[in-house]
């Protein structure tokens, strides 16, 4: 006689639960009345015949057995969705849904640039994208709750896979009447006797500005930190100091009606990478590969049309 097995409904119902310690918030990601939900992990406690969730009129907390099931769920259900997946890519690579996720510092510079050209050349892929920092995004990608977040490099990415699109220069913005080297690029060196803006914890761009003028172990006006590109540009056109821009952030027009003097950042590390990056085991890289293929055409266009 066959063992009774749980659902893949079952068990994304007490992922959704772990997750957030609510019946009602789980209910809500989950699309579902908090009744269904609730019915769905009692008939699963059943089945296994042993308590998932500690409830109370205030709370609900996992057990240690609901913690490692869930766990366990998790990878049950990305193998799931892999297999829808490999059934959507056999059909056509460039089709149906993708989640794509994309951090601040890439996605208002580049995206309004290439999306009417994503889809123009492949109008049966449907693009849906999450802005966010670059943690929490790879986060969501290894959990499957993503299939692929384009990001700046370098960042710990584990096991994930990555293909390298294009070079992000760093050029030094200075405030109106600031003195500025004349006619050459900066030395990295030269920025730490500056007054340095820069993003707020959690942006990877933070990180890769102060390596690309090897101040990694400083910690710059602390006092004044930007939430966003936008925000540091105001900040140093009202002469609080200077900032670090990548290139494509000045070619999609942010300092558009400023006039904030620009030096090219000198050195091999004064560039970000920019990548696409996706689990090693989706079945959608000939998927991912294409679309990292079109970002960096448009990428490239981009960039002769700067030289020229």
């Amino acid at each position: 006689m066959a063992k009774p097995l749980p659902t893949l409904r079952q068990l994304q119902y007490l992922v959704a639960v772990v997750d957030r310690c609510h019946f009602g918030a789980a209910a809500q990601a989950c699309a579902v009345t908090q009744s269904t939900l609730s019915a769905a992990i009692q008939e699963l406690e059943e089945l296994l015949g042993a308590p998932l969730l500690e409830r109370s009129k205030r709370s609900v907390v996992p057990t240690p057995l609901g913690r490692d099931i869930a766990e366990r769920a998790r990878a049950l259900l990305q193998g799931a969705e892999d297999l829808v997946d490999a059934a959507q890519a056999g059909r056509a690579v460039m089709a149906g849904p993708l989640r794509l996720g994309v951090i601040p510092t890439i996605g208002p510079f580049v995206l309004p640039r290439t999306m009417p050209r994503l889809r123009r050349a492949f109008p049966q892929l449907k693009l849906y994208l999450r802005e966010e920092q670059t943690e929490p995004l790879v986060a969501k990608l290894q959990a499957g709750e993503l299939d692929a977040v384009l990001l700046a490099l370098p960042y710990p990415l584990r096991d994930l896979e990555v293909m390298e699109i294009a070079e992000d220069p760093f050029w030094a913005a200075y405030p109106p009447g600031h003195v500025v080297p004349a006619g050459k690029p900066v030395q990295p060196g030269d920025m730490a006797l500056e007054n340095l803006l820069l993003l707020e914890d959690g942006h990877c761009l933070r990180d890769q500005a102060l390596a690309a003028c090897h101040l990694e172990g400083a910690r710059r006006n602390e006092a004044f930190q930007g939430t966003s590109l936008h925000t540091l540009v105001q900040m140093v056109a009202n002469g609080l100091g200077v900032t670090l821009l990548p290139q494509m952030a000045i070619d999609a027009g942010i300092l558009r009606g400023l006039n904030l003097p620009l030096r090219p950042l000198a050195g091999k590390s004064s560039a970000r990478r920019i990548g696409l990056v996706w689990r090693r085991s989706s079945a959608r890289k000939e998927t991912f590969r294409t679309l990292g293929q079109a970002l960096k055409a448009e990428l490239d266009a981009m960039a002769q049309r700067r030289a020229a």
